[in-house]
């Protein structure tokens, strides 16, 4: 079992950063690749970005390019997404995932609780 718990979520004002972070409580966080989502209130849930085991192949969904960045430290079994000029489009929970394969959308082996990144205009 792995229990992920995100934290680093909060209100900003557009334009604005904020840095997630996603604690794993598992031995060895590096045989699991990894990823963000995100659902906004009334929409589907929707990929942000994944990560492989090692950190070296990174996926970004479009609206996110070049505003987020997503990482890994496994000797600290933390993963994180940084997140710079918000929109208020991205408002909504954001989850971390982790599997064996990387994250999908339509599921995954283990998922956080999530937490809420509110983005005003």
């Amino acid at each position: 079992q792995v229990q992920l718990v995100e934290s680093g979520g909060g209100l900003v004002q557009a334009g604005g950063s904020l840095r997630l972070s996603c604690a794993a409580s598992t031995r060895t966080l590096s045989i699991y690749a990894m990823g963000w989502f995100r659902q906004a209130p009334g929409k589907e849930r929707e990929t942000v970005a994944t990560i492989s085991k090692s950190g070296g192949t990174t996926y970004y969904a479009d609206p996110v390019k070049g505003r987020f960045t997503i990482s890994r430290d496994n000797a600290k079994k933390t993963v994180y997404l940084q997140m710079n000029s918000l929109k208020p489009e991205d408002t909504g929970v954001y989850y971390c995932a982790a599997d064996f394969t990387i994250p999908t959308v339509h599921g995954s082996a283990y998922r956080g609780q999530g937490t809420q990144v509110t983005v005003s205009s």
